[in-house]
C-alpha cells in the first residue's frame, strides 16, 4: 500500500504522524511520523499488506495528528475516502491436457444438429446478465414464462462450464486450510487455465448463482478469468441441500460440451441426479474431495463413502479424480487426462 500526502498549504508542515485504518485480517494499523512536508511538496510512505483469506476489504480512512512548527498547537484530522482490496483465491498453473467437449458457433453443421428442434427453441436461449435487451425474443418470453433472447452467430468456440458444491453440508474443516478452500482455489485455477485456453466458460453453483462468459461486458474486452476470480473472492457456503438447482440452471443453457464439477461430499441423491446428468454433456470431469481428510468424519452422516462416490459417478459415465487434504492440484489435473481414455475428446 502506498500513502501518498500532499501539503497543499503555502507554509510548511510540522511532525505528522500518520495512521492507516485496516481490518484485522490484514493486520494492525500501520503508523508513520514525517518530520515536515514543504510548501507544496509531497511525501510517499508505504507498507505491505497480507491476507490468509480471500475476500473484499475496505482500507483506509487514514487519519493524521499534525503540530505547528513550535508544537503550540496540535490536531487531528481524519479523511473519508476508502480503497477495496480484492484478495483473489490462490492460481495453480496446471499442465496443459486435452479434456475433450463440444465446439459451438455458428456454421452450416452446427444449423443442422439442430433443424429438427422447434423454432423458438433453435433461434433462443435463456437471458444472461449483460445481454442486449433488443435481443428479447417476446415470444418465447411468453412461452417458457421467463425472459429469453435471441442466439445470434459467435465464432467457433471450444467451451464448458464450471460447478462449484458450495454446501455448508458437503466440506468440513475451518479457515483457510477447509475442504470449501481447497474447492474454490481448485475452480479458480481451472477456470484460469481453460480460460486461458480459448475455451468459452460458465461458472455456476450449487445454487444456481451463475457468472457467465458470454456476456456483453465480457465481449467488450473483460477476460473471463478476472471475472471469475473476483466472483471466487467473495463466494461463500451456502444453506443448499441438493445439487438440483446448479445442474438444472447448466441444463437452462443449453448444455455443454465440457462440464467440470468441484465436489464435496456426495449423498445417494447427489449421485443419482449426476449420473442422470451426464448425458447432457459430452464431457464430464468430477474433482470429488474426500473430505474426511480435513477432519474427522461425522457420525451419522447420509454422505456416501469417498471411495463409493467415485466409483459410482465413474460407472456413470464421469472422468473422477479423486481429491484430498494433502493431494497437489497439479499432479492431479495432469492424471485427468489418463483417468479415462474412453471419454477422450472426439
Amino acid at each position: 500500500m502506498v500513502l501518498r500526502i500532499e501539503n497543499l498549504s503555502r507554509v510548511a508542515t510540522g511532525i505528522l504522524l500518520l495512521e492507516d485504518r485496516l481490518p484485522y485480517s490484514l493486520g494492525g494499523r500501520p503508523r508513520f511520523v514525517i518530520s515536515r512536508i514543504e510548501s507544496r511538496g509531497a511525501r510517499e510512505v508505504a507498507y505491505p499488506v497480507r491476507s490468509d483469506v480471500r475476500g473484499r476489504f475496505v482500507v483506509g480512512p487514514l487519519s493524521l495528528r499534525f503540530a505547528d512548527l513550535f508544537g503550540l498547537v496540535e490536531l487531528t484530522r481524519s479523511f473519508t475516502s476508502t480503497d477495496a482490496l480484492v484478495v483473489t483465491p490462490t492460481v495453480v498453473p496446471l499442465p496443459p491436457i486435452r479434456l475433450g467437449g463440444d465446439w459451438a458457433g455458428g456454421g452450416d453443421s452446427r444449423a443442422r444438429s439442430i433443424s429438427t428442434m422447434g423454432e423458438d427453441d433453435v433461434t433462443t436461449r435463456e437471458y444472461r446478465h449483460g445481454d442486449d435487451l433488443r435481443r428479447v425474443h417476446w415470444r418465447s418470453t411468453a412461452r417458457y414464462g421467463e425472459l429469453m433472447v435471441r442466439r445470434e452467430e459467435q465464432p467457433w468456440q471450444n467451451r464448458g462450464v464450471l460447478l462449484l458444491d458450495t454446501r455448508a453440508s458437503s466440506h468440513r474443516g475451518d479457515g483457510p486450510g477447509s475442504s470449501f478452500e481447497w474447492a474454490v482455489s481448485a475452480t479458480a485455477s481451472v477456470g484460469a487455465h481453460l480460460a486461458r485456453d480459448g475455451f468459452g466458460l460458465r461458472f455456476v453453483t450449487d445454487i444456481g448463482n451463475e457468472v457467465s462468459g458470454y456476456s456483453a461486458e465480457a465481449m467488450a474486452g473483460t477476460p473471463f478469468e478476472g471475472v471469475l476470480l473476483d466472483t471466487l473472492a467473495l463466494v461463500s457456503t451456502s444453506g443448499g441441500q441438493s445439487l438440483n438447482s446448479g445442474l438444472a440452471s447448466i441444463r437452462r443453457g443449453g448444455g455443454e460440451g465440457l462440464v467440470i464439477a468441484v465436489l464435496g461430499s456426495l449423498s445417494d441423491a447427489d449421485l443419482d441426479a449426476l449420473a442422470r446428468f451426464r448425458h447432457h454433456a459430452s464431457a464430464c470431469v468430477a474433482i470429488v474431495l474426500d473430505t474426511a481428510t480435513w477432519t474427522s468424519s461425522v457420525a451419522g452422516s447420509p454422505h456416501r463413502d469417498h471411495a463409493q462416490s467415485c466409483a459410482l459417478l465413474a460407472g456413470a459415465g464421469w472422468r473422477v479424480l479423486p481429491a484430498g487434504a494433502r493431494t497437489d492440484l497439479r499432479t492431479m489435473w495432469g492424471s485427468a487426462a489418463t483417468a479415462a481414455p474412453a471419454l477422450a475428446a472426439r
